[in-house]
């Protein structure tokens, strides 16, 4: 008999998941990793089952998606083709000569270690919130916009009850439309992009209607609940002595700059604030993947140029959960071919490289729309504190480029910004745009931090290299 192979999948939001599916449908076994308790990813965020929600499809655009990826799940799951490790943190991804060895932290204490041994690796880390700071962004009250959504999502609470959702991007309006129908005052949607950029590139968003129908929904959503929209404003301080109390909100002129006059105080109880969005790719890294700017960079099957690890979603370039769907299912159906020792054939998967090609391209456009706005390093007061973790100030981390901080790693060794346990994740934008250094990843052996004790129960032949 034929030995099975191996697929390990690291991440079970919308990428991970079509991959996994892909993969299982076409005779691997597949170990699916995550380090929630439930699959679905952030997109995807389920609540807690002691919840007993009733109807959770009301938190939830594209239900019907879900399901089918949830069945799907299931069936893999009961016929033994799937095995899904839930409340797995993957701390490393090891090379060796004869397999891939994936070693995770298990559980909420994440004190016991557990590897996982595969042919090959699918990566599918998502992404994480871009964090800019500005005075009062550490007080109690000031969440990502992202973390809202969260815990509407996934614990069934509002972050407050008089909330301003600020920043750019598209996932602000899905999170103020949230907040709104589940009963939060939204008092203003800040938006720092200029409407009229969107005019601009209407013809190349014109190419995907789908797209430019939930926009228009969305912004319907907005007027039924009474959400006031602030284009082309900006979050200049959060108010407060022990939690939130205030924002103050100010206009952007068309060069990006805060418009003198302009600015304007509203009571609020919760800031729910994000800048875009940034891939995840430390166990890449690790790897020795190749990296585009702050994207994985894979060819046309989602491979790698490491042989036998591929990658999709947003750790191969932020673009949403349909876009994270169709590189999984590419990757998916790529690495079960590859694994069984055939070529595999891209009209198998026409429908997906279609959706790809032009979620990209929209992505793409987008991303031209949606930047921070110009000169927002520049208005950061010196004493307000940009390294939460290791209390690092502005003032400090303008510091190290007279001193000749070219990189981050250096900007780190000289002020210690990004030394803490988020190891930069947090502070790593705003370090980049006060010291004028590029944002590139640092290359680090492990993804997350590891107790000695885990470290210390690795066999000495799978112990990953320093």
């Amino acid at each position: 008999m034929t030995e099975r192979v191996r697929l390990a999948v690291v991440g079970a939001g919308p990428a991970g998941l079509a991959g996994a599916l892909a993969a299982a449908a076409r005779g691997v076994d597949v170990t699916l990793i995550d380090a929630a308790g439930q699959a679905g990813g952030q997109f995807y965020r389920q609540p807690a089952p002691a919840l007993n929600a009733r109807r959770p499809e009301a938190l939830h655009h594209q239900w019907r998606t879900w399901q089918r990826l949830s069945d799907g799940l299931a069936r893999h799951l009961a016929a033994g083709r799937i095995t899904h490790l839930a409340e797995h943190h993957v701390w490393c991804v090891q090379r060796a000569s004869d397999a891939f060895r994936v070693h995770a932290l298990l559980g909420p204490a994440q004190e016991e270690g557990v590897t996982v041994r595969a042919d090959a690796v699918l990566l599918a880390t998502g992404g994480y919130e871009r964090g800019l700071p500005f005075p009062g962004w550490s007080l109690p009250g000031v969440v990502t916009a992202g973390g809202a959504q969260a815990m509407l999502k996934g614990g069934l609470v509002l972050p407050g009850r008089r909330i301003v959702v600020a920043g750019t991007g598209p996932l602000l309006l899905p999170v103020a439309t949230g907040l709104a129908a589940a009963g939060a005052e939204v008092a203003a949607l800040v938006e720092s992009a200029d409407p009229a950029a969107l005019l601009r590139r209407a013809p190349e968003l014109a190419a995907q209607p789908g797209k430019l129908a939930e926009g228009a929904w969305y912004a319907g959503q907005l007027v039924r609940h009474r959400v006031r929209t602030l284009a082309r404003h900006t979050v200049v301080e959060a108010h407060g002595t022990d939690r939130l109390t205030a924002v103050t909100v100010a206009a952007l002129d068309r060069a990006g700059r805060i418009r003198p006059g302009s600015a304007r105080r509203i009571p609020c109880d919760t800031l729910a604030v994000g800048h875009g969005m940034l891939p995840h790719t430390d166990l890449a890294e690790t790897l020795g993947c190749t990296l585009n700017g702050t994207d994985v960079d894979v060819d046309a099957e989602q491979r790698t140029d490491v042989p036998g690890v591929w990658a999709a979603g947003e750790t191969t370039g932020i673009g949403g959960a349909a876009l994270a769907l169709a590189e999984g299912h590419i990757a998916g159906r790529s690495a079960a071919a590859r694994l069984h020792g055939t070529v595999p054939d891209p009209r198998a998967w026409a429908a997906a490289d279609r959706a790809r090609t032009r979620l990209r391209a929209f992505f793409a456009t987008l991303d031209t729309v949606y930047a921070p706005p110009a000169g927002w390093a520049e208005r950061i007061p010196d004493d307000t504190v940009v390294c939460r973790c290791e209390e690092v100030t502005a003032g400090e981390v303008r510091t190290a480029g007279p001193l000749g901080a070219g990189d981050l790693r250096t900007a780190k060794l000289l002020t210690r910004a990004g030394m803490g346990w988020c190891q930069g994740r947090m502070c790593a934008p705003a370090v980049a745009g006060l010291t004028g250094c590029p944002l590139t990843p640092g290359r680090r052996p492990f993804a997350r931090p590891v107790p000695l004790g885990v470290l210390a129960n690795v066999p000495d032949d799978e112990t990953p290299a320093q």
